[in-house]
């Protein structure tokens, strides 16, 4: 290789190293990517408001949100993360549940349409509209009582 060649291979790579360095934000704040979208209309579930439960736990939930959102769940829906649904690892599709936080006493009564993998440590992922209405988006998990209200008839 002569000296010139030698010399615009350096410069070339220089370029290209600098281009790779430029100021474009890499990430930004957990509040600021959920905060993008004006959450859609909540289905009206309010005929459930004073059913008695049929069965009742408490553990950890956890919310899902950006990685997920747009891509179909276990029941064939289009995941949105600002909707009102959740993820559990038994409970068949179309399951209607009441979610209190245990921590505030805020509740939300949801459908479920999405399967989580069980994990020992956690009964049930929220979206992320679940966890705002719950006041728990800052904290990331929270302890909860689920409380089954009617179950589903779908994919088990």
């Amino acid at each position: 290789m002569n000296k010139r060649a030698t010399s615009r291979t350096i410069i070339l790579i220089t370029l290209i190293v600098l281009t790779a360095c430029g100021s474009a934000p890499r990430f930004t704040s957990r509040e600021s990517r959920f905060e993008k979208r004006i959450p859609p209309t909540p289905e009206n579930l309010d005929r459930y408001k004073n059913v008695e439960p049929l069965e009742t736990i408490t553990g950890v939930a956890s919310f899902y949100a950006d990685q997920y959102d747009g891509k179909i769940t276990y029941s064939g829906d289009v995941y949105d993360m600002y909707s009102l649904s959740a993820a559990h690892p038994t409970y068949q599709m179309g399951t209607i549940i009441r979610v209190t936080n245990l921590y505030n006493d805020k509740s939300v009564i949801i459908r479920i349409n999405d399967k989580m993998p069980y994990r020992p440590d956690r009964i049930i992922d929220l979206s992320l509209g679940c966890a705002q209405e719950l006041d728990m988006v800052n904290v990331g998990i929270q302890e909860v009582k689920v409380e089954v209200l009617e179950w589903g008839k779908g994919r088990k």
